[in-house]
């Protein structure tokens, strides 16, 4: 057929069936995005005929004869469009994957359209930014600075990538032409527990493009966890590639991999699977009880079906409670929700070169490696895993699940092959936040001082262990810890289920007990007739105190800095300023203010470890490569900067490479912070010794004292001369002089970071409808590096925690099905559902984190769903303990009072 694509006339014939998406990005218009295919995210946003559409719900063949336009073609004669150039004014984005579909619809706004912009931004979604930065893009604010000279930290500097990201030509994991590629599909277990008696094959590979089946018994059978850490025994090795044993709805049985996507799925279809069905067990109270079923051999568990439980005492919690004016004790419990990063999980493996290549949609590519490596008994030097730009992470991509099946089917067959998760996949095959339930009990005296803290904690891992005990120990921790208090004691248990997986999430396992105990320490405050900033003030950690949980062991958890005060007096004084929207009229509606307070170490209590490499270039300028990844989280930009204010020069004159384990030297990961706490710290280092280089052979060159020497810019300064740094590289390259240097940065000691979220509520009685009058937030991330990306890592794990404190929530069955894997039905928050937040930074300078720096994007989560919890508590006189705050749980309470 003949279409019109970016103004160029184009035959070709799409396959039976094929959507419009898919379509183009076959003929390699890879701006086209793929978030759902079922019409709800947007990232696929096309013209045709100058008016958007969700290119996955328009048959192919519908757009013959039509003039199409991807956000390829949108700029003109080399010009941005305006929307294109708000956007990157705006820096509208973070992990960009959204961002094309985004503009391709806002695009086509007349000013109609913009005075009733959540109605026409509702069919696009974004996961990272919170839309503040959106919003500002479509209002024409600009939010980026000038590259500056030696003072680039500080400074809110454009992502180097940002062009390339709102003109579609940022490459993505699969962005790429995969002609002779195969397709991988998996079939997924319909049942919660049971055991494969047989797989019949014949009739799926007689479809015809089918090349190869794999199932238990084509795989090495050797046990693994799925999580990325650097220590990998922190992680149950409780996983097969393939098992003979499924033991949740979704896990997959059998690989297929065929000419074509269609063909793998059609042949999944037609295995017949014998199964021995096994009895579930869903709960993890339940599954820890006498005679539940078992999900694991002895060898794998603590204990039964308890992977892990941790226990410790400080003081004595029955003295405590035995000085205690007043009690409170209650049970409060989080939802499993899913991370719902806009690009699924995808890999696509290839042989070069007699060695594996691996590009994937990773936070942790060197450690995948590693378990490539030890599954299929390579050498190191044998495999190169990498990353392109990945579209959002926050933990979900913590994880080895997509890498492993594309290597083994690549090794049998010779073949490159590629796959690429549904969305339903994401929702029912990958991990998801845990699930924990908290009781608390607290003691105090009449004026409010803490005499016990006391939780029990059961976290339901599902039926794979990793990140439980991790994420576990996370519970425990910081938010006990954040406040002062001789006699604290806690119980916790990671327990097996038959459920889907849980694993690494923004917040880490802190999130949840953070949850229970800021909303405790309210319910308290209540019953001692305290207000809430007056109780946390009392009993908040303070600069001076040791920082302890429940162990008695020595820590490397410090103070680097600490401005928790300042952001309670930040937070407080924005409520009572006045700002915000009034109370709706009329008597249904309640009125509450509510906040809550969270402190989270600057990075995992695990070994993390992260190396920089630089080096000068013949121009005078520099190369830098870093090992961790990005997804959103800012890290090139973050950088580039801290490099440049080392060596006294342009960001812009620093080109990055990262996320590869050929190019760039090593990096556990990308998660916890650690890309600003630990690589930060390695490019700092780097820099520092590529500017002592220098400086030293300057020195010598032109018999100077050391002393006198200085960067600035392209240049050294040596006493009153100034000298071209391109003059230098000459000289020295000439003289055998290597201006290249490396330096590795170790986590230890962390630091920790603070944040306090407050809000304003109105709340139908009726409805059980919840609006948001005001929403604040106060930060310590120490030294704001870029104070731009600082505000949108914190809209966006704002706009997460509304997210998580009102609706989301992974829905099931009896049977442990999913009955909601669709972004239509489990809704994440879309334009019209975020506040704008006043967000406040305190004046901090760490002395742990690179320039003062500290952990920004993972903690910012923490306090919201709480303080949302609070606010409705104050507003009804009624506690929710249980997330979300649906509207139906809002009601049927109220209406039974």
């Amino acid at each position: 057929m003949n279409l019109t694509v970016n103004g160029k006339l184009l035959s070709a014939e799409p396959a039976p069936g094929q959507c419009l998406r898919t379509f183009l990005r076959d003929l390699s218009f890879f701006g086209v995005k793929k978030g759902c295919d079922q019409g709800d995210c947007g990232a696929c946003t096309v013209h045709i005929d100058g008016k958007p559409f969700h290119s996955c719900l328009m048959p192919a063949f519908r757009a013959a004869g039509h003039e199409i336009t991807t956000i390829e073609g949108l700029a003109r004669d080399g010009r941005l469009h305006p929307m294109q150039q708000a956007f990157l004014d705006a820096q509208a984005f973070q992990c960009g994957f959204c961002a094309a579909g985004m503009i391709m619809t806002a695009a086509t706004f007349d000013e109609a359209a913009h005075q009733d912009l959540p109605r026409m931004l509702k069919g696009n979604l974004c996961r990272c930014t919170g839309y503040h930065s959106v919003d500002d893009a479509l209002h024409g604010v600009v939010n980026v600075e000038e590259d500056g000279v030696g003072d680039a930290c500080g400074r809110s500097l454009r992502n180097p990538f940002a062009k390339a990201i709102v003109t579609g030509n940022a490459r993505y994991t699969l962005d790429l032409p995969a002609d002779d590629a195969l397709h991988l599909k998996v079939l997924r277990s319909p049942h919660p527990h049971a055991r494969i008696k047989s797989i019949k094959r014949d009739k799926a590979l007689a479809i015809p493009g089918v090349v190869a089946v794999f199932t238990w018994e084509d795989v090495p059978r050797k046990l693994y966890s799925t999580a990325t850490h650097e220590d990998h025994l922190v992680d149950p090795d409780d996983t097969y590639m393939l098992d003979n044993v499924v033991r949740f709805v979704g896990q997959r049985v059998a690989a297929v991999v065929a000419e074509t996507e269609s063909a793998a799925e059609a042949a999944c279809h037609l295995l017949e699977v014998d199964y021995a069905l096994l009895p579930p067990v869903f709960d993890p109270e339940a599954a820890m009880a006498p005679g539940a079923p078992i999900l694991h051999e002895k060898s794998v568990a603590f204990r039964d079906n308890i992977y892990v439980d941790i226990h410790g005492e400080l003081g004595s919690v029955e003295e405590g409670f035995a000085q205690a004016d007043a009690t409170h004790e209650m049970t409060y419990s989080t939802s499993r929700v899913q991370h719902v990063h806009l690009e699924t999980h995808g890999s696509i493996a290839w042989k070069g070169d007699d060695r594996l290549h691996v590009r994937t949609s990773s936070q942790a590519p060197f450690i995948a490696k590693q378990k490539l490596c030890y599954l299929f008994g390579l050498f190191d030097r044998d495999v190169h895993v990498f990353t392109e730009r990945i579209g959002g992470g926050f933990g979900g991509k913590q994880e080895m699940i997509s890498e492993d099946l594309c290597a083994l089917a690549t090794l049998k067959t010779g073949r490159p092959v590629m796959w690429e998760f549904t969305r339903e996949e994401q929702f029912i095959g990958a991990t998801t936040r845990h699930p924990m339930t908290t009781h608390v009990k607290l003691g105090a005296k009449r004026d409010g001082t803490l005499t016990a803290i006391q939780v029990r904690v059961v976290s339901n891992t599902g039926a794979y262990g990793g990140h439980g005990g991790e994420t576990l120990a996370a519970a425990l921790s910081s938010p006990i810890a954040a406040y002062r208090c001789v006699n604290k004691k806690a119980d916790g248990y990671a327990v097996y289920t038959n459920m889907v997986p849980a694993g690494g999430f923004r917040g880490y396992g802190a999130s949840q007990t953070t949850f229970a105990i800021e909303c405790a320490l309210d319910d308290l405050a209540k019953l001692l007739g305290l207000n809430p900033f007056e109780i946390r003030r009392k009993n908040m950690i303070r600069e001076d105190d040791r920082i302890e949980s429940i162990w008695k062991d020595p820590s490397d958890v410090v103070f680097g800095s600490y401005g928790l005060d300042q952001c309670l007096d930040l937070v407080e004084k924005a409520l009572a300023s006045g700002r915000g929207l009034p109370k709706p009229e009329g008597e249904d509606w309640l009125e509450g203010t509510g906040v809550a307070l969270a402190m989270l170490e600057s990075g995992p209590p695990t070994e993390h470890r992260s190396g920089a490499e630089m080096r000068l270039l013949p121009d005078g300028s520099y190369h830098l490569a870093v090992g961790s990844t990005e997804m959103g989280n800012g890290s090139t930009t973050s950088h580039r900067q801290l490099a440049a204010s080392v060596l006294g020069t342009r960001a812009g004159r620093i080109a990055i490479i990262n996320g590869d384990t050929d190019q760039t030297p090593y990096d556990t990961g990308t998660f916890a912070s650690t890309g600003t706490v630990v690589a930060g710290q390695a490019v700092e280092r780097t820099a520092t010794a590529l500017r002592d280089n220098i400086l030293a052979y300057a020195s010598r060159h032109i018999v100077c004292d050391l002393a006198e020497c200085r960067l600035q810019e392209d240049a050294v300064i040596c006493a009153n001369r100034k000298i071209p740094l391109a003059e230098f590289y000459a000289a020295g390259t000439k003289e055998g002089h290597r201006f290249d240097v490396r330096r590795k940065a170790y986590l230890s000691p962390r630091s920790v970071g603070f944040n306090v979220h407050g809000v304003r509520v109105a709340v139908h009685r009726v409805t059980g409808e919840i609006m948001t009058l005001q929403s604040v937030h106060g930060a310590d991330i120490g030294r704001l590096i870029n104070p731009m990306q600082c505000r949108g890592q914190l809209d966006g794990a704002i706009a997460m925690g509304f997210g998580w404190a009102l609706y989301e929530k992974m829905a099931y069955d009896a049977n442990g099905t999913m009955v909601n894997p669709a972004l239509r039905d489990y809704r994440i928050p879309a334009f019209a559902d975020v506040p704008r937040s006043e967000i406040y930074f305190a004046d901090t300078y760490d002395t742990v984190g690179p320039l003062g720096a500290k952990a920004q994007g993972e903690c910012g989560i923490n306090p919201v769903a709480p303080a949302i919890a609070n606010a409705v508590a104050n507003a009804t006189g009624v506690r929710f303990p249980d997330l979300p705050l649906t509207p139906d749980r809002i009601f049927a309470k109220l209406a039974a009072r």
